[in-house]
């Protein structure tokens, strides 16, 4: 019997990993009743996340929250409970950022210099909040891709008790605009961490400054044009003197410098695609498959840079398990030399926007192709 493991990250603005497996599933049983699919959805720390690990781990429990969205305005979101285990005995709870100050909230009003992270603080607040009232969770984990600002997490800061102000004394302004004028941080309010820490799921490795940093990197797809990059870049080097930590850190310019906010605060950054399969125990479910099935909306030249595909290819081929992989597009640059077989839902759909306009249809083509290919 076919045994296969489908380990797909969501597809951005489109599809859930856990439809995309449902699809590929469905599509694979047309060509093969009998295949056994196992089903681990992936994330790297961005949109995603959570449905991740709700998937994956039973008895996980989502918490409700309304939070202060980016744009100032109650966002309805939820942070997971996940149950307890040796490494975390009174449980871990995830908060992603991407559902409580991610870009997709912001639809087509980008705020560049006004959009915040507040909301994110606020939902990591109610965990710590939870674990007081009934028993305190043990870890946290924080998916932070997927961020709308640049504020240097210092939105988020503020919802954990910290106190950020400029020259007169005065607290500054939300977002990279407040960054302009930042003279003054007082942690001492600042909530404490829990007893098993915090781990940061990330996806980049950027610094937080410079030409390489977040500003500079990931501020256009925010809406900063040159001379705001430049405005804001400046205003995370003011925040960087007033902080503790080291802003050459790998991973502290990711999400608008949330990054470099939590190592301040304690946290430590790891790899998100590869923490998300240690925790969804991809390893054990490759044991005994025939087959790995991956995939994400773009599969591009920087996939190879931390996207969970890549890491996903690479634990197969530790064991010796043929992987394949699905993408809404595969662009021209990418290397898919990792992968015995490929299908881009462009290319099936035959266009980028008919691909888009109903993923699951092509997505289920996708899987009863792989299954004429690799059953």
């Amino acid at each position: 019997m076919t045994r296969v493991v489908l380990a797909p990250d969501g597809f951005k603005g489109s599809i859930a990993a856990a439809d995309v497996a449902a699809a590929l599933a469905d599509g694979w049983r047309t060509v093969d009743p009998s295949v056994e699919i196992l089903a681990r959805g992936m994330a790297d720390g961005g949109e995603g996340t959570l449905e991740a690990f709700a998937a994956a781990i039973p008895d996980s429990t989502r918490m409700p929250v309304t939070v202060t969205g980016p744009h100032g305005r109650p966002v309805a979101a939820s942070w997971l409970l996940l149950p307890a285990t040796a490494e975390a005995p009174d449980g871990t709870a995830v908060v992603e950022l991407a559902s409580t100050s991610g870009i997709e909230l912001l639809g087509s009003g980008l705020l560049p210099l006004d959009a915040h992270t507040v909301g994110f603080g606020e939902a990591i607040a109610a965990a710590l909040d939870h674990g007081v009232l009934e028993k305190p969770v043990s870890r946290l984990v924080l998916g932070i891709g997927s961020s709308s600002s640049t504020d240097g997490g210092t939105g988020m800061l503020t919802a954990l008790g910290a106190r950020f102000t400029d020259a007169a004394g005065t607290t500054i302004p939300l977002g990279a605009r407040g960054l302009d004028t930042v003279a003054a941080a007082d942690l001492s309010a600042l909530r404490p961490l829990p007893a098993k820490g915090v781990l940061v799921l990330s996806d980049v490795t950027n610094p937080l400054l410079g030409t390489f940093g977040s500003a500079a990197v990931f501020g256009p797809q925010k809406g900063l044009g040159e001379a705001a990059v430049l405005r804001a870049d400046a205003g995370l080097a003011r925040l960087a003197r007033l902080l503790p930590a080291d802003p050459r850190t790998p991973g502290a310019g990711a999400a608008g410098g949330v990054g470099f906010g939590l190592l301040s605060w304690g946290a430590r950054i790891v790899p998100g695609a590869a923490e998300v399969a240690e925790l969804v125990d991809l390893r054990g479910a490759l044991a005994a498959a025939s087959v790995v099935v991956t995939g994400e909306g773009s599969f591009d030249g920087q996939s190879a840079a931390g996207k969970a595909p890549t890491h996903v290819a690479a634990l197969a081929a530790e064991a010796a398990v043929p992987v394949a992989l699905v993408a809404g597009r595969i662009a021209p640059d990418a290397d898919t030399s990792a992968f015995a077989a490929s299908v881009s839902l462009t290319e099936l759909a035959g266009s980028r926007a008919a691909a888009i306009a109903d993923p699951a249809r092509w997505l289920r083509e996708a899987g009863a192709a792989l299954a004429r290919t690799l059953a």
